[in-house]
């Protein structure tokens, strides 16, 4: 009997196992907020399936909530899946409402997304014309929307390759005592992790990966990997040969299940715990030696190759970063479709946008003005007809142009540095409206399209500054040859920190940034005037004092004070974990960025500062960067002569001493003046009460 229910309990949990279910709301794949669509709009999703996914038996539920002034049996919601109508129907009275679609293999595109599209018409009134600008008109998908799909441990074994294991990656595992090529080997990985949308990368020693942690990549060179590891590779690289192998198994595990219940106008969660068998994937970058080891990493930074690579594993016997010269050296023009942009037929009435998105590093040079070029084909008005192409930048309305009845336009528009951003969203709306009379026949008559090969963004003049900025990272580094040093005894430390500084150095579209990594204390004097230099140094290292031009010496405990006030805003203490930034010119107008760590946590100190001087700041001026690993960041702006800058040590005993204890040093003398005082005082009293008598 017991041999009985023992099978029957394996038997489900094999069955379990196989096939278990996940969901996954749209805020949980990065649509934060609910989608707002209009009259007669559209939004739509791309949402990223893992490789373990069975779609047969997948489901899709939408919740959305139509405005309270729609005419419902007259406004309509219509579903498209994979460019292929799923679902059409009329809205209800309800304030949020939902439809279920059950999803199959067919809805998934080549490069494995599911292309979700969601289209309305909505009706207030008889009068379409009247509905077009009337703000009541809206429905919102919402973010609690969400796909429950079927996860099959079969399709692990036979679906999840190099190409596309970096998704499930959640974390990279270095060796105890890492080296130069571990290091090169973890900022490539973790830059490539990045690329995949990763969230949350987290960097661990050997031996110290929690058992949460069950997919990752993990670098080496072969002959210094654990031997637990090592036993895990099947093919044994050769001398000058370099690998990547991915080792797949499967564990068993107790998981919590979620369950979304509908309550009333929103969402419970229901959690329970259940068996479940769970991927564990390795990716081992690894070499025979340290040559074929760099060539595996070199391979890391190659998009194409790893995408391309279908199969469990790849050996390495030539490897060259000359593939990443893709185009003109020379980026001061871009076309729209170079920076994402995509063929938009669009047709209506109102307002019909595109959207394009750039960055500053996508130009050779930090533009100081940029021209935007649109050229457009669209339908020709007809006398009465009204017309418009309005720009714009980052929100802000920055240029609009008439229609005319040639159905042709090119204009342009030339922004300067305080208009663009680190990072820039650029819209182009056509808004159309047709002669009085004719907007019921004329409603769908209209329809405009943007060139995205003919129309461009050109970078005029470059932005020149006498004291570099963070408003220049990365660009600053896209010229020349650059260097990562680190201090020796802080590599351990720095493994994530040099992860995002190559991610940025080649978050562009024309990533060709390969530096070269070395040491402070093996550091050529020389090379720091011929290179780039980009320095993660423990605050103490000898290699500080070789940098004459920048702004603080990291070396010397300081203060920094508000302008404003006078009072002291930030004091250096080794005993808080904050990582310290600057940017500023070498002696050779050379780019050096600086970056060090304090406090007992210094790897994320080192990531802090490596991500806060990313992200879209508000200054342009800023080359003094302050992170806690709590994510708090000050932003400075300072130069050598600086009077909110003071070092504490280069002041004597005594300075010091009367600078920390002069006002109890002031109270006691006024103590002492008072007691005086009173001392005196009833002395004088009693001679004259003497003389009195």
């Amino acid at each position: 009997m017991n041999k009985f229910l023992s099978l029957l309990a394996f038997l489900f949990l094999l069955n379990t196992a196989t096939f278990a279910q996940t969901i996954l709301s749209f805020k949980a794949m990065g649509h934060e907020d609910d989608a707002i669509i209009g009259m007669s709009g559209s939004s739509a999703y791309y949402l990223k399936i893992d490789p373990l996914v069975e779609l047969n038996g997948s489901k899709l539920i939408l919740y959305f909530q139509p405005s309270q002034a729609l005419i419902p049996n007259l406004s309509f919601i219509n579903i498209i899946i994979n460019d292929k109508p799923a679902y059409s129907g009329r809205l209800t009275k309800d304030s949020i409402q939902s439809v279920t679609l059950n999803l199959s293999r067919a809805d998934l595109s080549n490069d494995k997304f599911l292309k979700i599209q969601i289209k309305t018409l909505l009706v207030i009134s008889d009068d379409k014309c009247k509905d077009l600008d009337n703000p009541a008109m809206w429905l919102k998908v919402k973010s609690f929307s969400y796909l429950s799909l079927v996860k099959s441990s079969q399709n692990f074994y036979n679906n999840v390759n190099i190409g596309n294991c970096f998704d499930q990656m959640k974390a990279i595992v270095y060796p105890s005592n890492p080296d130069l090529h571990d290091l090169k080997a973890v900022a490539w990985a973790y830059s490539r992790l990045k690329k995949a949308d990763v969230k949350n990368i987290v960097v661990y020693e050997n031996g110290k990966v929690p058992d949460s942690i069950r997919s990752y990549i993990m670098v080496g060179n072969y002959n210094k990997l654990p031997a637990d590891k090592r036993g895990m590779v099947k093919i044994t690289p050769q001398a000058n040969e370099g690998l990547f192998y991915l080792s797949k198994s499967s564990v068993n595990i107790i998981d919590t299940v979620v369950r979304l219940v509908k309550g009333k106008d929103q969402l419970f969660s229901v959690k329970s715990l259940a068996p479940a068998t769970v991927p564990s994937e390795i990716l081992f970058v690894t070499g025979g030696d340290d040559a074929g080891y760099e060539k595996t990493i070199t391979s890391l930074g190659n998009s194409n190759i790893l995408n391309s690579t279908f199969g469990d594993y790849l050996l390495i016997t030539q490897a060259e970063n000359t593939f990443f010269k893709t185009i003109d050296e020379n980026r001061s023009k871009l076309s729209f479709r170079q920076i994402g942009g995509t063929t938009n037929f669009m047709s209506g009435i109102g307002s019909l946008k595109s959207t394009y998105n750039f960055k500053n590093s996508d130009f050779s040079f930090t533009p100081k003005e940029v021209e935007i070029r649109v050229i457009a084909n669209y339908s020709s008005l007809s006398p009465g007809d009204r017309g418009y192409l309005n720009i714009y930048l980052n929100g802000m309305l920055i240029n609009t142009e008439k229609l005319d009845a040639s159905g042709k336009i090119n204009t342009s528009v030339t922004i300067n540095r305080y208009q663009h951003h680190k990072y820039n969203t650029l819209e182009t709306e056509f808004r159309f409206y047709s002669s009085g009379g004719n907007c019921l026949t004329n409603f769908n008559g209209f329809f405009a399209e943007v060139d995205v090969d003919k129309s461009y963004l050109e970078s005029k003049n470059p932005f020149i500054t006498n004291d570099l900025s963070f408003y220049q990272y990365p660009e600053a580094f896209n010229t020349g040859t650059t260097r990562v040093v680190v201090s020796r005894k802080f590599a351990a430390f720095a493994g994530g920190a040099m992860g995002e500084i190559i991610y940025e150095l080649n978050n562009n579209i024309n990533a060709n940034n390969f530096p070269e990594f070395e040491y402070s204390d093996s550091m050529d004097k020389n090379d720091l005037k011929k290179n780039n230099i980009i320095a993660l140094l423990s605050h103490d290292d000898p290699l500080m004092n070789d940098f004459p031009d920048a702004p603080i010496k990291f070396n010397k405990k300081f203060r920094l004070y508000n302008n404003e006030n006078n009072k002291i805003v930030y004091s250096l203490s080794d005993s808080v974990s904050n990582g310290l930034a600057q940017i500023f010119y070498g002696r050779s107008n050379n780019a050096v960025l600086v970056i060090t760590a304090t406090g007992t946590n210094l790897a994320n100190a080192f990531l802090a500062a490596s991500k806060s001087i990313t992200e879209q700041l508000s200054t342009l001026s800023s080359n003094v960067a302050i992170s806690d690993v709590n994510n708090n960041k000050y932003l400075f702006n300072i130069s050598k002569s600086s009077e909110n800058l003071e070092y504490v040590d280069n002041k004597s005993v005594l300075t010091r001493f009367w600078e920390s204890y002069n006002l109890y040093i002031l109270l006691g003398l006024l103590v002492l003046i008072l007691l005086s005082f009173l001392y005196i005082r009833a002395k004088v009293q009693k001679s004259q009460d003497l003389f009195s008598e």
